[in-house]
């Protein structure tokens, strides 16, 4: 099935899953994320933005439900929700025993999440924009490969009460509150949004008995205000809090359903912050934009390290535990001021400063004990602690120039200054007593692009861009040997071509783009097992290769077949490759990066009559490396669908709906390593996506 079908999506043509429509004409997506406010057909780069509809009929609960609606997005497993995101083959896998210096860059609402993502849930989410290529103008040293924004829904001018609940198998059901409504005296709306969500979590702990040891119990809550105080000026404040307290028991021995662990462990994070942005016209008609953000996010990433008991594991003594907790905080500042929009042979710009402080606490723990019944009086015992604390503060400079020289041609020009500073510290015992006591400076790093865009139509536009994106260096934390402490900055240039166009009234939109990105001392997250027997000390770091490249294809499609039925698709192709990635004196074979699948293809089709509605989903997602050379495991292409059938009144709604409704078996992250202490040969162990299942979901309006 995964061959036919790859082939069904890839004849087909290819979706961005933006937007539906009112009447029989495609609604106009714009996007936010970029400096200057513009449609999608004029921004001048490859971009996906799920709106509101999109989301709710596609998605369920997480972020990770839509994901393959953008081309060229992927993620790496290891946590209970996505955290770690690669656009174009590009980002993290893991970070636990590493300073946060994320590729993607991830905000909700305006506050930084990168490389923290677990709480994008989608509840009362407007819309998700995906930027692909080097934010370098726009986010700098933390969007080295792309960019996600997730909006979530503004406050209303009426009053509304939205509730809405969800049951399914494997114990799931969840419940939601949305109300909103104006405060007249005052000039201004509020909007308030609750969520509860819990599921068993696909697993089942044999030895303990339990269904419940990968558990997902998530609550989100937000409440935002939007003041008018005058005509020209508009307040905006977010207060953001989300608390998922999930288990994780996610691998097993045999690689099964079925886990083994006498210790599972939690995949936790309880995040809280707030957003204030300021917009106000000045000077006439110019525009003046503050945001300050702040948030404080707990994590804990605990797991049974052997993913057994003693009973499975006799005669052997073996037994070992592992924990990753972080306490971060951020702050940002971001002041711009920018001209009107550039009239035909007039000129735009916008000028800014942005503040970014980051600090992180971490406390890992490793213990454990191996005994070898042929040596009784010679046990393995670990007990291991560290106490680290991390400090980052990034100070940018940034301006772009829009033009128009004439009516059809467009060109725009961006550039980004960024210092940032960062100092590590940690005490604790690896092997003996440890103290670090690092700092590092990374000066002067310049990013930014270049654009030029050519109207042939009203309806139809070609661009070319090059963009300079830059992230920093820094140095490994935790349990990794002196030798692997510190890394260099990496720099990506990408050229891209592409062409957007609608057609048949505004009932069709399209876009292809072709990109091509060099990298200069590239980073890469890899990972050793330093002490034989015990899977504890298998440690993460950071590493730079010296070079790699990374080139594809990006296409979406949208189309609004009659009144009833619209049809979309995305499809992402990728080539990658690591050039002169040396382990000690020891050059590696050049090779695919990791997690970059060569191609990723969504279709989608939607059905909508006198109250009635349909809609299915089919993703197909190539083969991957799961971790650098020379571990050369990889995964399995598979495809998923998805269906969605319900009715739709005018104050309520019903759907049932079905996730991998074929239950196709898939991994999200892989390992290669030696965990059995009676046979040393290194196997290959997988953590599976998740299961078929099927639900129900109501929603009424009061």
């Amino acid at each position: 099935m995964r061959v036919s079908l790859s082939l069904l999506a890839t004849s087909l043509g290819c979706v961005a899953g933006v937007a539906a429509a009112s009447d029989d004409v495609l609604e106009e997506v714009v996007v936010t994320a970029t400096l200057r406010q513009q449609s999608l057909l004029e921004t001048p780069a490859s971009a996906t933005v799920l709106d509101a509809a999109t989301l709710r009929d596609a998605g369920q609960q997480h972020f990770a439900d839509v994901m393959a609606l953008a081309p060229n997005l992927n993620f790496a497993g290891g946590t209970s929700r996505p955290r770690y995101f690669q656009i174009r083959g590009i980002g993290e896998r893991e970070q636990y025993e590493g300073a946060p210096n994320p590729s993607v860059g991830f905000l909700i609402d305006d506050i930084d999440f990168s490389g923290v993502g677990m709480p994008a849930t989608l509840f009362d989410v407007d819309h998700v924009e995906v930027l692909r290529g080097p934010q370098g103008t726009r986010y700098g040293a933390n969007a080295l490969a792309g960019l996600i924004v997730m909006h979530s829904a503004d406050p209303a001018q009426d009053y509304g009460v939205d509730v809405e609940a969800t049951a399914a198998d494997f114990n799931t059901r969840s419940a939601g509150l949305v109300a909103t409504g104006p405060v007249t005296a005052l000039d201004s709306a509020w909007r308030l949004a609750v969520q509860q969500y819990s599921s068993d979590g696909f697993r089942r702990d044999d030895f303990l008995g339990r269904d419940d040891t990968n558990k997902r119990d998530e609550l989100t809550a937000r409440f935002k205000w939007r003041w008018q105080p005058s005509a020209g000026t508009q307040v905006d404040l977010t207060l953001l809090h989300a608390n998922l307290d999930n288990g994780y028991d996610a691998w097993s021995i045999d690689n099964s359903w079925i886990s083994q662990s006498d210790q599972p462990g939690k995949d936790s994070q309880r995040a809280t912050g707030g957003a204030l942005r300021v917009v106000s016209t000045v000077l006439d008609d110019h525009t003046l934009t503050a945001i300050g953000t702040y948030a404080e996010s707990d994590s804990l990433n605990s797991f049974d390290a052997d993913w057994g008991n003693p009973r499975l594991w006799a005669p052997f003594v073996y037994n070992f535990f592992s924990s990753s907790a972080r306490d971060r905080t951020n702050g940002s500042l971001e002041l711009r001021l920018a001209s009107a929009d550039a009239a035909v042979g007039g000129l735009a710009w916008i000028g800014g400063v942005y503040a970014l402080q980051l600090r992180e606490d971490g406390h890992d723990v490793s213990v454990g004990e191996l005994v070898d019944p042929a040596f009784p009086d010679e046990p393995y015992v670990l007990d291991d602690a560290l106490r680290s604390h991390y400090e980052a503060t990034n100070l940018a400079l940034f301006g772009q120039l829009d033009g128009r020289p004439a009516e059809h041609w467009r060109w725009s020009l961006g550039l980004r200054l960024e210092q940032r500073d960062a100092e590590y510290r940690d005490e604790g015992e690896w092997n003996g007593p440890r103290a670090s006591d690092l700092s590092q400076k990374d000066p002067h790093m310049l990013g930014g692009h270049a654009s030029l865009s050519f109207d042939v139509t009203p309806g139809a536009t070609l661009y070319t861009a090059l963009s300079r994106g830059y992230k920093a260096g820094g140095f490994n934390l935790g349990f990794v040997p002196d030798e692997r402490r510190r890394f260099d900055p990496e720099y990506l240039w990408n050229l891209e071509v592409g062409a957007k166009w609608t057609a048949l009234q505004g009932r069709l939109y399209a876009d292809t783009s072709l990109f091509y990105e060099r990298r200069r001392d590239m980073q890469i997250r890899t990972g050793e097992q330093l002490i034989a027997g015990d899977p504890s000390s298998y440690v993460f770091f950071t590493d730079n290769a010296s070079a790699g490249y990374n080139y594809g294809a990006e296409a979406s499609l949208r189309w609004r077949v009659s009144d009833s039925l619209e049809i979309g698709g995305a499809l992402g192709l990728l080539q990658t490759r690591y050039l002169d990635y040396m382990q000690g004196d020891v050059r590696l074979p050049d090779r695919e990066q990791a997690h970059a699948p060569q191609y990723q293809v969504a279709l989608d089709a939607t059905w909508r009559h006198q109250g009635w509605m349909a809609r299915v989903d089919f993703t197909a997602l190539d083969d991957f490396y799961f971790d650098v050379p020379d571990n050369n495991t990889r995964s399995h292409a598979y495809s998923l669908v998805h269906l969605k059938f319900g009715y739709e009144a005018a104050r309520w709604s019903v759907y049932a709906w079905g996730r991998n409704v074929f239950d196709e078996t898939y991994a999200i992250r892989g390992f290669y390593f030696a965990n059995d202490p009676a046979d040393s040969t290194e196997r290959q162990y997988i953590q599976r996506g998740d299961p078929r299942q099927i639900g129900v979901s109501v929603q009424w309006s009061l």
